[in-house]
């Protein structure tokens, strides 16, 4: 799983880099109010939008629900054993250290299991990790709606039904409310580094 993972992750960042231009006119250039946040051009093409999933009360919400303050959203699965306890406790840190700095932030954590990920096993999931975290999941086509706004790569492996594994993409995405999407944060950044990122950009939102 963490050797697959890695590698999906490799070659999100190099297709990334090929469709980067595509968000020119809102992310780059003189315009750019974000340009100062930013180690380079934000890649991809057009990340992020609206979407429909499930929280932990079984509730329908949406992206305008779930996305009140600055964010860190990953997308994950609550049996994966490596990869994403590590990512998802980095990005509950990375929020405790904002709230020392005065900033209030939301890690969600959205699930590409949804066959096993219930409303209350994602609620279960987010609440050992952070207090405020928010859990998501959803039916298989919001889930899949969801991962295709943000470029997220998940696959279920073939194997054991009760016991498969997820192969997915491992970014975080940082996100604003009335913006949205402004950066992705690599799994090697530390959570002190993801927390000035995040409030380098609420800042410069604030100007």
């Amino acid at each position: 799983m963490r050797t697959r993972t890695f590698a999906l992750a490799a070659g999100f960042v190099a297709v990334a880099g090929v469709a980067g231009m595509a968000l020119a006119p809102r992310f780059g250039g003189a315009g750019d109010a974000f340009a100062d946040c930013r180690e380079g051009q934000v890649a991809g093409g057009d990340i992020g939008g609206p979407f429909t999933l499930v929280n932990g009360a079984g509730q329908t919400v949406t992206d305008r629900d779930v996305i009140v303050e600055p964010s860190i959203l990953y997308f994950g699965f609550t049996s994966c054993a490596d990869v994403c306890p590590l990512d998802v406790a980095r990005n509950a840190q990375a929020v405790d250290l904002l709230e020392q700095r005065g900033i209030e932030a939301t890690p969600v954590f959205i699930s590409v299991d949804p066959d096993r990920d219930t409303p209350e096993v994602v609620a279960s999931y987010a609440q050992n990790f952070h207090p405020r975290m928010v859990g998501l999941t959803g039916s298989a086509e919001q889930v899949a709606e969801a991962a295709r706004s943000y470029r997220v790569y998940y696959a279920k492996q073939d194997g054991d039904p009760d016991y498969y594994l997820v192969d997915h993409s491992a970014f975080s995405y940082l996100v604003l409310p009335g913006v949205g999407f402004v950066d992705f944060v690599n799994r090697d950044e530390t959570p002190d580094e993801v927390a000035n990122k995040l409030e380098c950009f609420v800042k410069a939102a604030a100007a």
